[in-house]
């Protein structure tokens, strides 16, 4: 499931730099609870996480890295449903 992947990134990425989950959400301007959401993967219960392009850019800036080593490859077919 590619919000799972996301989630994933998010993760190992904020571990790599050495930051709390409330670091990484008062520096990119969520609060802890959603930015917890997206590294489960979800946004509700049974609802997969979608962040905004703009979310995605400001927390690839605080955890340094390009937004194309963030984001997972083989985007799923939205077109299909």
């Amino acid at each position: 499931m590619y919000a799972q992947r996301l989630a994933t990134a998010l993760r190992r990425a904020r571990e790599d730099a050495g930051l709390s989950q409330e670091q990484v959400a008062y520096r990119a301007g969520l609060t802890r609870y959603t930015y917890q959401k997206y590294e489960k993967g979800e946004s509700r219960p049974g609802s997969p996480a979608n962040p905004t392009l703009r979310t995605l850019l400001s927390l690839s800036q605080v955890l340094g890295l390009p937004l194309e080593k963030l984001i997972p490859g083989q985007a799923p077919d939205l077109q299909s449903r």
